[in-house]
């Protein structure tokens, strides 16, 4: 029987990685293509994986609450193929094939690394040609390299006696700091310890790539809404009796913004090292809460649709985002992401940017402030928007007319010049 491998396939643009949440085969199983084997979570989306060959499982090479990185092994699977089409080998060929082929197979494996792997030892000084690797092949795998930053180790050295010497004390040191952290870290009797879900983990990942990637820089603009409070006021009862879903401030913050956007298509850029690529098509991400996750479901070509037609698709992605029903689809293309951070009654924030974009918008929560106009007081609805931007693609004179342009457009809406169709 001949047999191919399963790996974790890219599910999303700036996806790297994945983890197994659960195995929906065992080894022994007899699959077709296509049936379902597994359910991945990334930061952006939780999906089925599906068998790509019909057969057996033959190896599962993860467990579940794994992570592994885009193209690494998730199983084998023995391929339904007529037995008598495989000519069998003479023993002493297939002794000889298959030490060769082991030997191949450790030279080609050890050296491939996963996106994952090579990142963490760039990280911690580790150098990869000194690793014994675990996985198929002799591979190194992340938790490789993660078992030698645990325990503080470094892999074996060359013979140079300076060499070992740095090493020692290179492992002392990054031992003593990770037996440290374990001290201060660990639970006390009473505490209630939360295992990390493969999702959290995802999220956890992402944060921490755009803050550690991304120069974040940000600024608060205050909005007069006031016009907006009103006018909304005067629809919400007609629309919600003939749409059937309520008409809430958001769609018109989404407005305001993809017609900013289109004026300063520098806000809806992205950075690649080489270049900064200003995309043509405006698709805005939008932060949606579960209980336990956020997710970043994306408004396609939001420029193109009318009030109502964004209000649709904020509250269409919103039930799915809650029922655990996004697809791959739903979370491609975002480039530019609103956060709707004034649901929680949030007043300023400085929101993190959603990886590779290049700019996230905070819409507060709207309040009644005492404002001075015309030399008088008087009592008005307020926003703060808060703006993060990646200072490599954007400097402040760039952001600081976006933002002016968007205050404006809210300011000013009315009857007369924002139609809702």
């Amino acid at each position: 029987m001949s047999e191919q491998q399963i790996t974790m396939p890219q599910l999303g643009e700036s996806v790297t990685e994945g983890t197994i949440s659960k195995w929906l085969v065992n080894i022994g199983d007899k699959i077709k293509k296509y049936d379902p084997i597994a359910e991945v979570m990334t930061d952006k989306v939780n999906t089925e994986i599906p068998s790509s060959f019909s057969g057996k499982i033959k190896n599962i090479a993860a467990s579940e609450g794994d992570t592994l990185a885009v193209g690494a092994l998730m199983c084998t699977v023995e391929l339904d193929v007529p037995t008598d089409s495989i000519k069998p080998a003479q023993p002493e060929q297939q002794k000889s094939n298959q030490a060769e082929g082991e030997v191949d197979s450790q030279r080609s494996m050890k050296k491939r690394y996963s996106p994952a792997v090579l990142k963490l030892s760039q990280e911690h000084d580790i150098d990869l040609s000194r690793v014994n690797g675990s996985g198929k092949g002799g591979r190194i795998t992340r938790k490789d390299i993660l078992n030698l930053i645990e325990k503080g180790q470094e892999p074996p050295a060359p013979t140079s006696q300076d060499s070992l010497v740095n090493i020692q004390s290179n492992t002392q040191t990054l031992s003593e700091e990770t037996q440290a952290k374990k001290e201060d870290q660990e639970a006390n009797p009473g505490d209630h310890v939360i295992p990390i879900s493969g999702v959290r983990k995802a999220i956890a990942h992402n944060m921490l790539r755009s803050k550690h990637e991304i120069p974040h820089a940000w600024t608060m603009i205050e909005v007069d809404v006031t016009n907006l409070v009103n006018y909304r006021n005067t629809l919400k009862n007609e629309f919600k009796k003939k749409e059937g879903y309520n008409l809430t401030y958001l769609p018109f913050f989404i407005k305001a913004v993809v017609e900013s956007l289109k004026e300063f298509p520098r806000m809806n850029a992205t950075w690649t090292g080489d270049n900064i690529i200003e995309k043509k098509d405006i698709n805005i991400s939008l932060a949606v809460a579960s209980e336990d996750a956020l997710y970043v479901p994306v408004i396609q070509h939001a420029d193109e649709k009318s009030i109502k037609g964004i209000a649709r698709e904020v509250v269409g992605l919103a039930h799915k985002a809650r029922e655990n029903k996004l697809t791959n689809q739903d979370m491609q293309g975002g480039t530019f992401t609103i956060n709707n951070t004034g649901s929680f009654g949030s007043i300023q924030s400085q929101p993190i940017i959603n990886y590779p974009q290049a700019a996230i918008l905070s819409v507060e929560s709207i309040v009644k402030r005492p404002v001075v106009i015309d030399n008088m007081i008087g009592i008005r609805d307020m926003v703060n928007l808060c703006l993060s931007i990646d200072h490599r693609v954007l400097d402040g004179l760039v952001a600081g007319h976006f933002l002016a342009r968007v205050k404006e457009r809210l300011e000013n809406i009315s009857a007369n010049n924002t139609p809702i169709y």
